[in-house]
């Protein structure tokens, strides 16, 4: 039976249920459901609806159907698609059929906008959690192979062009970085998660005296909503939630493609592993980034998400709608897809192959020691834009004679600049350019030591 149908004289068509029905994916929410409405039976026992017995009956039977989804959290789909709404119906028909009358008591002073509100604030706390854990074992690989490679040098690309040398350590840093950002924003946005709108009724608040605030500590949300109309109808946690899981998305896409590339024949840079790789069904020598690939391409299905939701939910009035329906589904799939994505990017990591030679190779090529000749003449006394100029004609002069800087003679040199002396060489040598950056934030080799353990202490 529908928990709405007293008014009507016949029942809903077949093809509105199908459209209107959510049982589908909210019964994802089954958890949630029963444990909130463990908490509100409590609250409307405090408030005089219920007797001691039939708090304790209730809370007996609302247990154990928790138990036996826990054990089967597909057990809504299967005892009831084609029975029962959505997740809520579910559970009190499941309750109903355990305790009987005392089944549909539950429900006094509570609507599903309130309820339904409740549960994704609860759902997506959690999920936010294991997006942190997941979060914080990708920084913990990444800082670990940043200690491993803390000696491998390659070039720095600025707009995929060869620009200066840096080490693969502080590469692998900057990712940190953002994952750390990362996890700071779910953090915020969970804060705004854990908010109960539970007592605020279809829209109105309930008119029974429901103690919210302990309500919203018996769940374990840090305040109750201040505002009955705003509570069932906002979906601005989703949003924010969305955001930050998309903004993520795109930090691992960004990886992804530095890891492609670097992965290529073309910078051999590194290897993968072939847990982490697919081969070609034509071609037998291909061995194919996919992992890295997908991480590139799940990005665009989370941003996907939070634009969905946005534009469902920009144009509606005040104050449940529908329409709001459709902020679950956008939920699930980003964190599921971002879930995966997160997991296995330490396998990636953790196995990948460095091709240290290669690096270091590519690092000495492209001219990336100009701006030290630079530096080295702005030590001379040369002011700086006229270093960069002189600098500039001598990597002209080593196109020409198809050298790389710190193979020119210093007979070569000396035409560009008298004051070039011998010391330029050791100047533009590429290891001892990087140890001339030790600033903080640098990739200097004593700076990057620093800074991978202001990372692991971070953790």
């Amino acid at each position: 039976m529908a928990l709405w149908g007293g008014r009507f004289e016949s029942g809903p068509d077949a093809l509105f249920r199908n459209l209107n029905d959510s049982l589908r994916f909210d019964y994802r929410f089954a958890k949630e459901d029963i444990e909130a409405s463990i908490g509100w039976a409590n609250a409307i026992h405090r408030a005089g609806v219920l007797s001691d017995d039939e708090l304790a009956r209730l809370t007996t039977a609302l247990e154990a159907l928790l138990a036996s989804v826990q054990a089967n959290p597909d057990l809504p789909l299967t005892s009831g698609l084609g029975t029962d709404e959505d997740i809520h119906s579910w559970v009190e028909r499941s309750l109903i059929a355990q305790v009987g009358d005392l089944g549909k008591k539950l429900h006094t002073g509570r609507s599903r906008n309130d309820q339904v509100a409740t549960d994704f604030r609860l759902w997506t706390r959690a999920a936010i959690d294991s997006r942190l854990a997941e979060l914080r074992a990708c920084r913990v690989s990444l800082i670990e192979f940043a200690s491993r490679e803390r000696a491998t040098v390659i070039s720095g690309y600025t707009h995929l062009q060869r620009a200066q040398p840096v080490l693969l350590a502080h590469w692998a840093l900057a990712y940190v970085e953002m994952f750390a950002r990362d996890e700071s924003r779910l953090r915020d946005a969970r804060r705004r998660v854990n908010i109960c709108p539970l007592g605020s009724g279809a829209l109105a608040g309930t008119a029974y005296p429901i103690d919210r605030h302990r309500l919203a500590t018996d769940l374990g949300f840090d305040a109750a909503s201040r505002n009955s109309l705003d509570a069932v109808s906002d979906r601005d946690f989703v949003i924010e939630t969305l955001a930050a899981c998309a903004l993520t998305g795109v930090h691992l896409s960004r990886l992804g493609e530095d890891l492609i590339l670097y992965g290529s024949q073309e910078f051999a840079f590194f290897e993968y592993h072939d847990s982490v790789s697919s081969g070609s069904s034509l071609m037998p020598q291909k061995k194919n980034p996919d992992a890295a690939e997908l991480l590139r391409g799940k990005s665009g299905r989370i941003t996907g998400a939070l634009v969905a939701l946005l534009t469902t939910v920009k144009g509606l009035p005040l104050a449940y709608n529908k329409d709001l329906q459709e902020d679950k589904e956008p939920l699930f799939d980003a964190m599921d897809h971002l879930s995966l994505s997160l997991q296995v990017l330490p396998k990636i990591i953790d196995t990948l192959k460095v091709r240290r030679e290669a690096c270091e190779k590519a690092a000495a090529g492209g001219y990336s020691n100009a701006t030290d000749l630079a530096d080295y003449l702005v030590a001379k006394g040369v002011p700086f834009r006229e270093a960069h100029h002189l600098a500039g004609a001598a990597v002209r002069l080593g196109l020409e004679r198809n050298q790389p800087l710190e193979r020119l003679t210093l007979a070569d040199l000396k035409t560009i600049t008298p004051i070039i002396e011998s010391d330029v060489f050791d100047r533009i040598n590429l290891h001892t350019g990087m140890s001339k950056r030790e600033v903080a934030g640098g990739t200097g080799p004593n700076a990057v030591a620093a800074a991978i353990e202001a990372a692991r202490a971070a953790l």
